[in-house]
């Protein structure tokens, strides 16, 4: 009989379990998590785990709860798959697997002793703790081990791949061509405050269409964006990169394709030159793609868009979504004011029927 199959049960098994484990006296620890693709940080933050109480239960979220939280791309390995490479950890002693996106029913049914949790959260914001500390349980933070992310493996992988791909393909030079430059928060989906996470990816109204009919007429759509949430420590750029893949999925799906997506990960106080409205961004795009900027057009919801389009000598179109030009950061007129990025493209598909 292999560990897998000892180890893996449901979840109405393991809560049958917990029940003689505690009138054994035996101290449950819970955790959970996607563990796709093990990785030490895992196995790390495991063993830590493991010390803190005699039975270590590990629930794994399901193949339609990942989705969710990252994306039809993920996971890379199915349920049954992650369940079996944790089975074979002795440090694990029970696993199930489970579809809700948060741990509170995991908790109700298991009641365990500890809830631990990896990473650098403050335990008063877990949402499951007032539910473990109820019972007289509590929950602990392991640190985790820096470095390792399942994410970050599969970028690599892909990155590698790619890159000798295009090794072994002639490099066949881009034809000069207009690009379009726009902004993502507020311009493009809807802005949230320092927004990471994929599920709240949300398309602003005429955003969709606007990039289709950009496309449609040749321009080149590259998507430039100030994310300082990085650099203040907020969120991470594996973060950052679930949240394109999302609206690059969803735009892909509509017939969309961005040619790229240039981003700073600096704050203000870095006093870097890729910060919007500095150009340096847009300068790797030219060098990039071969972009015309005299033909070119910057699209943004802030006045250090129009800013950035002035400085890098594009037309400019400020959308009254997101900020509508409210952050009041530069004193600069657009070229245009648009309802929305349907209406912007419409102004630019008309100038270029006009005779040059």
């Amino acid at each position: 009989m292999t560990a897998s199959t000892t180890k893996l049960l449901d979840r109405k098994e393991v809560a049958d379990l917990c029940v003689n484990l505690r009138q054994q006296g035996k101290t449950i620890g819970f955790t959970s998590g996607v563990f796709d693709i093990l990785h030490p940080g895992h196995v790390d933050y495991l063993e830590k785990a493991k010390i803190q109480c005699d039975v270590l239960i590990v629930g794994v979220n399901s193949d339609a709860s990942v989705r969710q939280n990252k994306g039809e791309l993920r996971p890379i390995c199915s349920e049954r798959d992650r369940a079996a490479v944790l089975a074979g950890l002795g440090v694990v002693d029970y696993i199930f697997i489970f579809d809700e996106r948060n741990n509170h029913k995991n908790i109700e049914l298991l009641q365990p002793h500890l809830y631990l949790k990896a990473g650098d959260y403050d335990v008063a914001k877990l949402s499951s703790a007032p539910l473990i500390e109820s019972y007289g349980g509590s929950a602990r933070i392991i640190p985790a081990l820096p470095g390792f992310s399942s994410t970050r493996i599969i970028e690599k992988i892909s990155a590698q791949a790619l890159g000798g791909l295009a090794s072994m393909l002639p490099q066949i030079p881009l034809a000069a061509a207009a690009a379009v430059f726009v902004d993502r928060d507020g311009t493009i989906i809807e802005h949230v405050e320092y927004l990471h996470e994929p599920h709240k990816v949300q398309f602003l109204p005429g955003a969709i269409d606007g990039l289709k009919m950009l496309k449609q007429a040749g321009f080149r759509l590259v998507v430039v964006t100030n994310q300082p949430g990085i650099g203040f420590g907020y969120f991470t750029k594996e973060e950052f990169f679930a949240v394109n893949r999302e609206m690059l999925r969803t735009l892909y799906q509509a017939g969309v394709s961005v040619d790229r997506v240039y981003f700073c990960p600096h704050t203000d106080a870095d006093k870097c030159s890729c910060r919007k409205p500095s150009t340096a961004l847009i300068e790797r795009a030219v060098a990039d793609l071969n972009v015309v900027l005299t033909q070119s057009y910057v699209i943004g919801d802030m006045t250090l868009d129009i800013q950035l389009g002035k400085n890098a000598g594009c037309r400019t179109i400020q959308v009254q979504t997101g900020k509508a030009g409210g952050d009041k950061y530069h004193e600069v007129t657009p070229d245009f004011s648009a309802a929305d990025l349907s209406a912007a493209a419409q102004w630019i598909l008309n100038r270029k029927k006009l005779p040059s």
